[in-house]
């Protein structure tokens, strides 16, 4: 788990359930102790991922609603989108404009 340049905090390449657990315990601490009040949370980097990735990102959510932070995902992979979607947390995860999809993309 590392910090960008950006001060958002990278998400690795792999995070199935084997990851999971280890990544949580070393990005919950970097999230409610981030300076600022939105913390970005940068998933680009995912190639390798299972519903365990959108349970580390909720379990982030709440981590930074507890000390009155933001979490900001960024870069979701479309399939880690999908998935967000079919299980109803898109709108815990994804801001506004990427809820849907392409669908605004499209009305535009």
């Amino acid at each position: 788990m590392a910090k960008s340049a950006t001060n958002s905090l990278q998400l690795p390449k792999e995070l199935t359930y084997r990851q999971g657990r280890d990544c949580l315990q070393r990005l919950r601490p970097l999230v409610t102790g981030h300076a600022d009040s939105q913390v970005v949370v940068d998933a680009s980097a995912v190639k390798v991922f299972d519903s365990a990735a959108l349970a580390v990102l909720l379990a982030c959510r709440r981590a930074a609603q507890e000390v009155g932070k933001q979490l900001i995902v960024s870069g979701l992979p479309k399939g880690l989108q999908s998935m967000a979607t079919l299980y109803g947390v898109d709108t815990l995860l994804l801001p506004p404009l990427m809820q849907g999809g392409d669908a605004a993309a499209k009305q535009g």
